[in-house]
């Protein structure tokens, strides 16, 4: 099968494409023939050598996907060849950037017939953290006040719609450019970040859902109010240190199961989602994709197109 690998951690120019073996299924699993696969913050992390080393190569990236089974193991039972499925690797696999992938039957979910590959793919990873970060990690309810910092991008756009649905009040940072397209997705105000401090223009959050790291983490809890909750998912394997005792860092732990990947089909279908802005790449120019990615202005999803 075609695949894009790395044989080295590096800069983008580190990935290639070609020819690598067949994934075979396991007798829990199932080979999916890739449609689409999304490519996310945290894979160029993983080729840089940011998150970690890598010691077996040739490595293929990539944790989110959509596509048809294409070969089923002997312990499966819910799944057969042909059925539309996404799904998003489990937890220290990866490589969705492959015509084909072997995983486990339970973490794949069957893909509605009304929603394309692509937007599929783009919304697995993104909508699977931010319903870990909303609903299960933040608990928001309805009438809180949140400030999702990072809205243009895929899970922080996600976030703000599923907020908005929860019946929140949703506060958001991003370019005056993006400032139209989130108020489309629900968001109550906008800050540009470039012209002003968030600090200045936002106080008494009972929730902040932070995607952007570095200093901006750190500063974000001045925002919140006595007993607010903060999530951080740009900020490495665990959450910043409170400066105040009365409010909660929390790092979301985004596992794997059906029933959340189930959960983010029926918003999409639902109309509570929108089809997310995808730039489409095909599979051959990943390259040309990371550099993209790894500058961290895109709005929206990166996706290639496998098939």
């Amino acid at each position: 099968m075609k695949a894009a690998f790395i044989e080295e951690q590096g800069g983008p120019e580190v990935l290639k494409y070609g020819d690598v073996p067949d994934p075979v299924a396991r007798s829990n699993e199932v080979v999916v023939d890739i449609y689409a696969a999304s490519v996310n913050g945290a894979d160029w992390k993983v080729r840089s050598g940011t998150s970690g080393s890598i010691t077996e190569f040739p490595y293929i990236l990539g944790r989110d996907f959509s596509g048809l089974v294409s070969a089923v193991g002997e312990e499966v039972e819910d799944l057969g060849v042909g059925d539309a499925v996404f799904g998003v690797c489990d937890v220290g696999q990866e490589g969705a950037y492959a015509e084909k992938i072997a995983i486990k039957a339970s973490i794949v979910a069957r893909k509605p017939d009304t929603i394309p590959h692509q937007d599929m793919a783009a919304l697995s990873l993104t909508g699977l953290t931010a319903l870990v970060t909303v609903e299960d990690t933040l608990k928001l309810q309805s009438g809180e006040r949140i400030l999702i910092q990072g809205g243009a991008g895929g899970v922080a756009g996600f976030a703000i719609q599923l907020a908005k649905h929860l019946g929140a009040y949703v506060i958001t940072t991003a370019s005056a450019v993006n400032h139209d397209f989130l108020r489309g997705l629900g968001a109550d105000e906008i800050i540009d970040y470039h012209a002003q401090d968030f600090t200045e223009r936002v106080s008494d959050c009972d929730a902040l859902f932070e995607t952007v790291g570095g200093d901006v983490a750190q500063r974000s809890f001045a925002v919140l109010k006595p007993g607010g909750r903060a999530a951080f998912i740009a900020s490495g394997a665990t959450a910043p240190e409170s400066p105040r005792a009365d409010l909660q860092s929390l790092r979301p732990k985004v596992g794997r199961d059906r029933q959340h990947l189930e959960r983010i089909a029926a918003l999409v279908e639902a109309g509570v989602i929108r089809r997310p802005e995808i730039t489409l790449f095909p599979l051959s120019e990943a390259v040309a994709a990371h550099i993209i990615s790894e500058s961290r202005h895109l709005r929206g999803n990166l996706v290639f197109a496998v098939r």
